[in-house]
């Protein structure tokens, strides 16, 4: 019997996902960080600029940023950790390490390597990194248990992984809003902007399958992770897990 997952709202075999969100992401990569300030009304920059606080990063640490995309938190962890640190942007899609690649370039930032690779099989080495990062991209992998998993080897002991998702909101007003505006003006926005309303519309439901806070949390620390917090942001639409190898 073939294993199924979710994609959006639709159940597809476990082979096919990885491929229907390439696609996805194929279609919105050059449209990717105007979108996000478009639907977001700014507020990831905020949101991102948290998390960057929230790391401990400091000079001369390495920092892997996983499904790192247009690569916004590599080139604010770069700043950081200088030129005796290192920090590999990661993706598993090769637009958006193109889209990343050209972002960075044009931002005057060099010394980021870029690697494409898989979260669920991640190309380096065991006891590796001091922070590793996932920026709005958990919620497309496939086996979440199994990136969890390889996000925890390739730390270093005391190492921090931030995930940054959207989450669920307790707020029923707020949730009323979201959804309507999720499923009504997102997609229209990327019919018009992007020109693609169906990658819009996929990525309102994959919020909607994510994991809830307290659920992440306990996935954490089933992965191996000695301690796991989240701090929610505009009132539990975004929430930020930081989770400590120890």
């Amino acid at each position: 019997m073939n294993k199924t997952t979710h994609f959006g709202f639709k159940d597809v075999s476990v082979s096919e996902k990885q491929g229907l969100v390439k696609d996805v992401f194929d279609s919105v990569a050059n449209k990717y960080d105007l979108m996000n300030d478009v639907l977001s009304f700014g507020a990831h920059r905020l949101w991102k600029l948290y998390t960057i606080k929230s790391s401990n990063v400091k000079a001369g640490d390495r920092v892997l940023d996983i499904a790192g995309g247009t690569g916004d938190l590599a080139i604010a962890f770069n700043k950081i950790t200088g030129e005796k640190g290192r920090v590999v942007l990661s993706d598993i899609n090769s637009n958006m390490l193109k889209e990343g690649r050209s972002n960075l370039v044009n931002n005057g930032v060099f010394g980021v390597d870029f690697v494409q690779s898989n979260a669920e099989s991640l190309s380096f080495e065991s006891n590796s990194f001091d922070c590793v990062s996932i920026s709005f991209g958990l919620r497309n992998v496939t086996n979440k248990d199994v990136a969890l998993k390889e996000m925890y080897r390739v730390l270093k002991k005391g190492g921090c992984l931030l995930i940054l998702e959207f989450s669920k909101t307790d707020s029923d007003l707020l949730k009323k809003f979201y959804d309507f505006y999720s499923f009504n003006i997102m997609p229209t926005i990327g019919g018009l902007i992007a020109d693609d309303e169906d990658s819009y519309r996929y990525l309102a439901e994959s919020i909607r399958k994510h994991p809830d806070q307290e659920t992440l949390k306990n996935m954490v620390l089933d992965a191996g992770f000695g301690f796991c917090e989240y701090h929610n942001m505009s009132g539990g639409i975004v929430a930020l897990h930081k989770c400590i190898k120890v």
